[in-house]
């Protein structure tokens, strides 16, 4: 059974992902690290042969460790409603 965070976190993530609105890079990165957080808690993994971006993007993940998963599911609802409102 999905939870009500569970169905606002995924609404947010598909208002995210079908806006056409170009979000600046350091929201992209929040956004990016709310997600893997909410969806992959602390499991970080990074290929060192990765580029600049992604090692931008693993960064930002890995500076919310120890974030609850469902803390980084309210963030990035938050986020996503405080920029498509």
């Amino acid at each position: 059974m999905t939870s009500d965070l569970d169905t606002l976190f995924s609404d947010a993530f598909e208002r995210a992902n079908n806006t056409t609105k170009k979000f600046a890079p350091d929201v992209q990165l929040r956004l990016y690290a709310y997600y893997k957080q909410a969806t992959k808690g602390d499991n970080f993994s990074y290929n060192n042969e990765d580029n600049l971006k992604n090692a931008f993007k693993f960064n930002a993940w890995i500076q919310l460790k120890g974030m609850d998963e469902n803390e980084a599911k309210e963030n990035y609802i938050k986020l996503v409603n405080s920029i498509l409102k």
